[in-house]
């Protein structure tokens, strides 16, 4: 979220070995039990961002070995949800832009599945959310749990939600994105690639930060761009587990309007409507310490639920957001 322009460590990786979890010394004290949900695994939700943020990911930088071993794991968990590739496979690489003097920065790379929709199959919604992060500096691992581990495993309960026996009524697309922290590159890739397939994309949610706030407080940017997504979203703020407001998305806003600030931008760029969910920034935003153990798990698997009902009531209303005087700001 919010990227910065960072030198990134490049290396090269034919492969990676997925972590594993370290047995808890003897005696040790069990994890708190995750907090109960009725809509999506909770547990599964924790354990990957737990997994993602993990030292052994090392940051998940654009390029590196760590973002090989975060995407390898997503990978498998989109196989597991039934996802079909959007094309030959799940990843769907581009060019990553140089930094100083490197003449050739390597290859990012996305990963992209489906669910066909039951009713308007030729229809989509692209759910995105980045899986980078900052990496190695200095030699200090940043972790980035919340920065967006978190909004990737919101991303893989919406997958297995949408993917099991509950079809959507549109297709939707899941795409866990690479090189948001240098430019907000894939999200740009996978447009560019949208439009050259000739997707009729009606609308994107993405997911950057959605696990920590001091005022458990939930935003959905979007809806100033395209009004006709307000009603729909007080509809679920309404009855919301967590607290859901609209807003960070005026021009005059200035740092404020997050319109820009996270992959959302490119699908805004391109004339398709958005709703972005994200927290505000905290005291371990882009720093060492947004690790795993700082993710308040009740406000967490709260906001996760909230996302998935609005998911699920975009779908399927979705005719009245994808219209040409909808997208041009009538109601």
């Amino acid at each position: 979220m919010k990227f910065f322009l960072l030198a990134v460590i490049l290396l090269t990786s034919c492969g990676a070995a997925l972590p594993t979890q370290t047995p808890a010394p003897a005696g040790a004290g069990k994890s708190p039990a995750p907090p109960a949900s009725k809509t999506l695994d909770s547990a599964r939700l924790l354990e990957d961002v737990r997994v993602l943020s993990a030292d052994a990911m090392e940051g998940r930088g654009a390029g590196t070995k760590g973002g090989a071993m975060a995407r390898a794991y997503v990978a498998r968990r989109f196989a597991d949800a039934g996802l079909r590739p959007l094309g030959a496979s799940f990843e769907q690489e581009f060019e990553l832009p140089a930094r100083g003097e490197d003449k050739g920065a390597g290859r990012g790379v996305n990963l992209v599945g489906y669910v066909r929709g039951a009713e308007h199959p030729e229809r989509f919604i692209v759910v995105t959310a980045h899986y980078d992060h900052v990496g190695v500096r200095e030699g200090v691992i940043y972790n980035g749990a919340d920065d967006n581990a978190s909004g990737v495993a919101v991303l893989l309960q919406l997958a297995a939600r949408f993917g099991g026996a509950r079809r959507p009524a549109n297709s939707i697309v899941f795409a866990a994105l690479d090189a948001e922290e240098v430019g907000l590159v894939g999200a740009r890739a996978l447009v560019k690639q949208l439009q050259a397939e000739k997707r009729a994309v009606a609308l994107n949610v993405n997911m950057d930060m959605v696990s920590r706030s001091e005022r458990g407080e939930l935003y959905a940017a979007g809806a100033h761009h395209t009004p006709a997504l307000r009603p729909l979203l007080e509809r679920v703020a309404a009855r919301a587990p967590a607290k859901l407001l609209l807003g960070h998305d005026r021009p005059e806003q200035g740092q404020g309007d997050w319109t820009n600030q996270s992959d959302q931008f490119h699908f805004h760029r391109a004339g398709i409507p958005f709703v972005y969910f994200g927290v505000e920034d905290h005291k371990d935003y882009h720093k060492p310490t947004d690790d795993f153990e700082a993710v308040t798990r009740e406000f967490f698997v709260r906001a996760a639920e909230t996302i998935l009902d609005a998911v699920e009531t975009l779908d399927a209303d979705l005719t009245s957001i994808a219209s040409p005087k909808a997208r041009a700001g009538g109601v």
